[in-house]
């Protein structure tokens, strides 16, 4: 057997696995091939969407389920043996693991990042000397710097059905170094995790870890939104059973290890509303906070009163915002993250939809508007003379107008890209959502004709709407399509179909642009969602630029409210309205708790259009021309950061990445077996080109639409070349039946491309049906298989005869 001749898979089988397999490692329980680490960035242009290819680790070896050690890079044994290490260490960096190996089947190279100083990082070992199991692991324990006292709750198992299901790489990440800091009595932790990365699962499997090794008895988990707790009791945490319950009718039942509840059914203003008090506030052990940006953040929330109670229990804020405003902080209670896996990171693995931005620019909304002295609104109400701008639109003044040219620009959006797009619309109030709901349902007739539950308003004051929700989130359901809202669904809400965010919303809170935009980060490859448009009418999309948007925020904490200037205390309003004007659910809160909600919400309102005698003044016109003056569609960039850039654009860039100049590509395409290869890898690498078809020429071949668009080389269309080939009497070389092929092919490739001439099925379709089975075809007309591979490649190299005269 010629060594040097076999696969990397032929490697892998007849030299690596016996090799672990020696070493004592468990084939079943410790190592897993092929791991797909990351799904695939998706590449969006146009309308059009695509995954590019991601490369999976050859071999993963754990100590046991969620606990990896090694990755182990295979080559053929024509490479190197370090040749797989650079992409071995960039798994083992997303494992956080410490070792790595490197191999072709002759021996290893061990990459060890354990070793004392002075010693080698990296060394050759042959394949018997390829360490055990527990020489990784008692390694692996010395460098993370375990005691024996931690061993047993580190390596406790994780929670297993049985299923495909296992934590990403990332989950994984946050789960182990919570676990660990909880072994080293650290009793304040935060977790980071971006909206649609699977937070509550990962609270899932630590919660299990813990309360299997009876190290945690008692927990609670808390939220703020009754449909995040009743989600997580019927998802992900179904597995704890007659274990768990949900904390109803203020009482806490002694009787439950696993306890769900919402704040406001554990407290409220008065003290006999402190149902959390019921218990000794050595009760809990562990407490659980969900989306803990919100109450929990604050030092003089009701909602830490809970925390402060329990103090002694361990307690760990899951949020995919942590808030710093100028009186909130969340690393000033948990302190700072144990991890944290952001959007740009999900978006980039491929585990996150990117997001496409069209930005609406309205000229009223630009300029202003002023009423004429004494004008009054379409109730009477005397309007005050100023001039009113984008902030004020749909708080203070509503202009008709306004909303009718809102309303027209998304239904028309949808008409031309899909209707039935599950679309949210952000409002300013129940009040604006209520006239958008109208708007679109006297706009979209066809469709609510169809099911007139094609629009809904769901917002917390509306039994309807609310009932309709659970319909909007599940995908197998395609009513209601368009939901338009002010709060209740800025989080909370997993719409996993979710195709189009429309922002006509004043937002100037991180916190609360965040969570909006989570509202279309997740991807749903069953129902072909990898991507998501926001349709932005407020400038809102501008947070985007913020460094704080995809970074670390920075802690401004400021001691006395005298400190704070005047747009520090605009924006600090905007973050209080936050949670002043949340529509929670009712049924969940007590009237005392709601009407606390509501003086803090007039607080608010003071500085929002509310007069002197706590009267709030909305003014209502119409008759007022309103126009676009701008639309402009921006893409995520390579960076993160938003890109204004044509499809034409990126291909290019695309392209000279893979070929830096016309020679080097046309040599490539002349030389290559199958023109479809290049064209393929292209493709993973972003090019789509349905898309490019669209922007540039339908009636390009791929070999024009690349020399035209990054060598600015003139181009011809397909039927062009394949009329180019015929006018040359190319074909009287071969017999009458291969002339007919030869030509039907030609017509083939003039209507849809080389792939028409390189497929395998080529004789499959009409017009070859006629003339045969497709070996009988071969057989007539050329003789041989080989004989007709022949006649397609010399037909290829007619095509593009021109191609010398561009190298």
């Amino acid at each position: 057997m010629d060594k040097s001749k076999l696969t990397e898979t032929d490697i892998i089988t007849k030299y690596i696995l016996p090799a672990l397999a020696k070493a004592g490692w468990d084939n079943m329980t410790q190592i897993r091939q092929e791991v797909k680490l990351r799904d695939g960035k998706v590449i969006v242009r146009g309308q059009m969407g695509m995954r590019q290819t991601v490369k999976s680790a050859d071999i993963v070896l754990y100590y046991k389920m969620g606990m990896p050690l090694a990755v182990i890079e295979a080559k053929a044994n024509k490479h190197d043996l370090g040749k797989g290490m650079q992409q071995g260490l960039d798994y083992a960096g997303l494992l956080d693991v410490p070792f790595a190996f490197s191999t072709n089947g002759d021996a290893f190279i061990f990459h060890d990042k354990t070793v004392a100083e002075g010693e080698p990082i990296e060394s050759e070992i042959t394949l018997d000397e390829f360490p055990s199991p527990s020489q990784l692991w008692q390694k692996f324990a010395a460098w993370r710097g375990y005691t024996s006292a931690q061993i047993p709750l580190v390596t406790q198992d994780y929670h297993d059905d049985g299923s495909d299901k296992t934590p990403r790489y990332y989950q994984l990440q946050a789960i182990n170094k919570t676990i660990e800091a909880i072994a080293r009595e650290q009793n304040r932790i935060l977790l980071v995790m971006a909206t649609g990365t699977g937070k509550t699962y990962t609270a899932f499997q630590i919660i299990w870890r813990l309360w299997k090794a009876r190290k945690k008895k008692r927990i609670l988990f808390l939220a703020d939104r009754n449909i995040l707790v009743d989600q997580t009791r019927t998802n992900d945490f179904q597995p704890f059973g007659q274990a768990m319950t949900k904390i109803t009718g203020r009482s806490v039942d002694p009787a439950y290890e696993i306890h769900l509840a919402l704040y406001q059914a554990l407290t409220g203003p008065e003290e006999y509303q402190k149902a959390f008090k019921q218990v000794d506030p050595n009760f809990f052990d562990l407490i659980v906070i969900d989306e803990c940006h919100r109450g929990s953040a604050a030092e003089d929330s009701a909602w830490r009163e809970i925390l402060d109670y329990f103090s002694s229990a361990t307690q760990i804020g899951l949020t995919a915002t942590p808030k710093e405003t100028d009186e909130v902080s969340n690393t000033d209670y948990f302190g700072e993250p144990v991890y944290t896996y952001s959007l740009k990171e999900g978006i980039e693995d491929g585990f996150l939809a990117p997001y496409k931005v069209v930005r609406v620019d309205l000229d009223i909304d630009a300029l202003g508007w002023r009423p004429t002295e004494g004008q009054v609104d379409k109730y009477g109400e005397l309007i005050e003379d100023r001039v009113y701008n984008i902030k004020d639109f749909d708080r203070t003044l509503v202009i008709d107008e306004r909303t009718e040219l809102v309303a027209k620009t998304i239904s028309s959006y949808l008409q031309r890209t899909d209707p039935m797009a599950k679309t949210i619309v952000f409002c300013n109030d129940i009040n604006h959502a209520e006239r958008m709901r109208r708007a679109l349902i006297n706009l979209n007739p066809e469709q609510v004709k169809k099911n007139e539950k094609y629009v809904m308003k769901i917002t917390g004051d509306d039994d309807a709407g609310k009932a309709q929700l659970d319909n909007f989130i599940n995908p197998k359901q395609p009513y209601p399509v368009i939901a338009t809202t002010s709060e209740l669904m800025t989080t909370g809400v997993d719409a996993k179909t979710c195709k189009l965010i429309v922002l006509d919303q004043n937002i100037q809170s991180m916190t609360k642009f965040k969570q909006i935009i989570g509202r279309g980060t997740r991807i749903d490859d069953r129902y072909n969602k990898l991507w998501f448009t926001i349709l932005d009418f407020k400038k809102a999309t501008e947070l985007f630029a913020d460094p704080k948007f995809d970074g670390i925020p920075e802690k401004v904490i400021v001691k006395t409210p005298e400190e704070i200037n005047d747009l520090e205390n605009t924006q600090l309003d905007d973050e209080l309205s936050e949670d002043a004007n949340t529509e929670h659910d009712l049924s969940e809160s007590t009237a005392a708790n709601y009407q606390a909600e509501q003086d803090n919400a007039k607080d608010f309102a003071a500085d929002e259009g509310f007069n002197d005698e706590n009267k709030f003044v909305k003014y209502h016109i119409a008759g007022v021309e309103v126009k676009k003056i701008a639309e402009r569609v921006q893409y995520y960039g390579a960076n993160g950061k938003l890109v204004t850039e044509s499809f034409k654009d990126y291909t290019k860039k695309a392209i000279l990445e893979q070929y830096a100049s016309l020679d080097i590509f046309v040599n490539s395409w002349q030389e290559a077996d199958r023109k479809q290869t290049i064209i393929d890898e292209l493709e993973r690498q972003g090019v789509i080109w349905k898309a490019l078809e669209q922007d540039v020429s339908k009636d390009m071949g791929a070999f024009d639409l690349i020399c035209h668009i990054a060598f600015d080389q003139p181009a011809l269309t397909r039927k062009e070349r394949a009329n180019n080939v015929k006018k040359r009497n190319y074909f009287s070389k071969y017999n009458e039946t291969a002339q007919q092929v030869l030509n039907a092919l030609l017509d083939k490739y003039a209507d849809l491309g080389i792939s028409e001439i390189e497929s395998k099925d080529a004789l499959k379709v009409t017009p070859f049906r006629e003339m045969g089975r497709p070996l009988e075809i071969v057989k007539n007309a050329f003789g041989s298989k080989a004989e007709y591979d022949q006649a397609i490649k010399e037909l290829e190299n007619a095509l593009y005869d021109d191609t010398h005269l561009r190298a």
